[in-house]
């Protein structure tokens, strides 16, 4: 091994991104495979079509979730491959809560194509939704198989199911501030995204450091990494919200005519004069609100300070999330800097 070589890094130099993403999809898909008979088809294909394989005219997620498992386990272990079935699990996971949130939300659309309720009906829907969740957790079993000891796997499962309950905590709480005519609080707000949002990627990423390491305080760094990243991607998520481009993002920026109560608008109505937050709440009120009426809603949010302060939230909690990886000096690079890739590409503050 030469001078300042890493002894992993002859296994991550040929690898890519876009590669993590092609191998989790192919584990999923094997998993699918391992289930399906010829009665029970159509559910796996709708599974199939909620996650937009074999479907051309599908945009597919980033995948960010599994990818960031893959690498935390890369980090520290060669054998990245091994740790697949976790990472398949994150992401048949999410998914799980995506299906459910769409019908909760009424959505009918996700990623340019019919949500699976719109197309199949709603009870179809729940169903594969819990399907997907179920697939997860078997997931989970296939570790035992590789090696993996059933303390450590025991460890993964508790993990899951702590990250499942308080996405389901998260949901509830967006669920019932969405029903109230009144804001919630900038707090308030910090709470249900901890747990809707930070929680499953903090999770993603500490299962990748449970499977691949003992250290405690490895483990720790690495669950403080995906929470402050969890909190940076949703609040840049609410940014783009408003003042996305639909040609970079693949969505309209929509959430004011749509009603959305994310961090800018929660930030405005605290700190806005209160004409601005008049304004705001007519806005709020209309069933369906005029261009006029949402390019003034954006006014109030510029003469506020909250496009700034929502920018500058995600910013700190980026850095937060980059400082507690570079703070870890065992560490495979290669890796680290796959990992700040990622927050490259889906977080733009």
């Amino acid at each position: 091994m030469t001078k300042g070589e890493h002894p992993m890094d002859g296994d991550l130099l040929s690898l890519n991104l876009d590669e993590l993403v092609a191998a989790t999809d192919r584990t999923i898909l094997e998993l699918l495979a391992e289930w399906e008979e010829p009665i029970t088809a159509p559910m796996y294909e709708q599974i199939r079509y909620h996650l937009g394989y074999a479907d051309p005219e599908a945009r597919p997620g980033k995948r960010m979730r599994p990818l960031l498992g893959l690498l935390a386990y890369a980090s520290l272990s060669p054998d990245w491959d091994r740790a697949l079935p976790g990472a398949a699990a994150v992401e048949l996971g999410h998914n799980f809560s995506l299906v459910h949130d769409d019908i909760e939300d009424g959505d009918a659309e996700r990623r340019g194509r019919p949500t699976l309720w719109v197309r199949d009906g709603v009870p179809q829907a729940i169903n594969t939704g819990d399907a997907l969740f179920t697939i997860s957790r078997v997931a989970l079993h296939h570790l035992t198989s590789l090696g993996f000891s059933d303390q450590k796997v025991i460890r993964l499962m508790k993990l899951y199911d702590e990250t499942c309950l308080r996405l389901c905590e998260g949901q509830f709480i967006d669920i019932a501030a969405s029903a109230r005519p009144a804001m919630q609080s900038v707090e308030h707000y910090f709470e249900m995204i901890g747990r809707k949002t930070a929680a499953l990627i903090s999770g993603s990423v500490e299962s990748g450091a449970i499977l691949a390491s003992d250290d405690d305080e490895v483990i720790r760094r690495f669950r403080n990494f995906g929470w402050a990243l969890g909190l940076a991607f949703q609040i840049n998520d609410d940014l783009l919200g408003i003042w996305g481009d639909e040609a970079a993002t693949g969505k309209e920026a929509s959430d004011l005519a749509r009603h959305k109560k994310t961090l800018p608008v929660l930030h405005a109505m605290e700190n806005a004069r209160p004409e601005d937050r008049e304004i705001l709440a007519n806005l709020y009120a209309t069933s369906h609100p005029s261009a006029d009426a949402v390019a003034e809603g954006m006014s109030v949010l510029e003469r506020s300070g909250s496009r700034d302060y929502t920018r500058r939230q995600a910013h700190e909690w980026r850095t937060a999330a980059i400082n507690e990886i570079r703070s870890l000096p065992q560490l495979n690079p290669r890796a680290v800097a796959k990992l700040e890739e990622i927050i490259d590409r889906v977080i733009s503050a």
